[in-house]
């Protein structure tokens, strides 16, 4: 186990570096103002019309780095400082949240398979750890025989969804963020110095969910070694 709690240091530790320097530089560029005097809002509803979308709403949530699309009721959800505000920062976040729906629109693949794996994942994500706890304990006082390796083996199986939910997000991450950039630059939403601050603030977005990628992976693969060998 000694293992394992080193290994989710070493990933919260990562976590926090990365989660930390993306508030930064989501600071620095909420100084950088559009010339155009555009908030995030219309930003948003304008990248929406660009792309012939019109049964999306743009509305305004609680709290703070909270923008996320919602497939389900088809509405781009910007934190109050997103939809308010008119700086490089605000246009980059509403932008790509726009990028998720029009990947939705135009049915982008990868969007698609993650969607369908976020209620296997609500299920078994909860109790994959304790499965394979579970397991683990019944192999190591063999009390159900050859059977605890088969209960730990479900919980591997139940873990991996998770790790490919984790996976999968990547691309419909980094796609959206390109998406959101090239419409930036292709329709003069911002200027030369503006999407360098959009570009920057979201490679950093994207940073953390590379990083939670890498340590769902790390996470699966422990726990796989530990249920076929090698259990410290």
């Amino acid at each position: 186990m000694i293992g394992y709690y080193i290994l989710i240091g070493a990933i919260s530790l990562m976590s926090w570096l990365v989660s930390s320097q993306l508030k930064r530089k989501f600071k620095k560029y909420s100084q950088v103002h559009l010339r155009n005097g555009m908030s995030g809002a219309e930003i948003a509803e304008k990248m929406l019309a660009d792309h012939g979308i019109r049964d999306v709403e743009v509305i305004s949530t609680r709290g703070q780095l909270t923008d996320h699309y919602n497939p389900t009721n088809k509405t781009v959800n910007l934190s109050e400082s997103v939809y308010n505000q008119r700086n490089a920062a605000a246009a980059a976040v509403a932008a790509h949240e726009c990028g998720h729906a029009v990947q939705h629109a135009t049915a982008y693949s990868y969007l698609t398979m993650r969607s369908k794996l976020v209620p296997v994942v609500q299920i078994t994500s909860s109790m994959s750890q304790w499965v394979v706890f579970g397991g683990i304990a019944l192999m190591a006082s063999n009390a159900l025989g050859g059977a605890g390796q088969w209960v730990a083996i479900a919980g591997l199986v139940m873990m991996s969804f998770a790790t490919i939910f984790s996976v999968i997000t990547l691309p419909v991450e980094y796609d959206a963020s390109n998406r959101a950039l090239a419409w930036l630059k292709n329709k003069n939403i911002v200027t030369p110095e503006e999407y360098k601050g959009s570009e920057d603030a979201l490679k950093w977005a994207a940073r953390t969910y590379l990083v939670a990628a890498i340590g769902a992976i790390a996470s699966l693969m422990y726990w796989a070694l530990q249920v076929f060998g090698g259990r410290d």
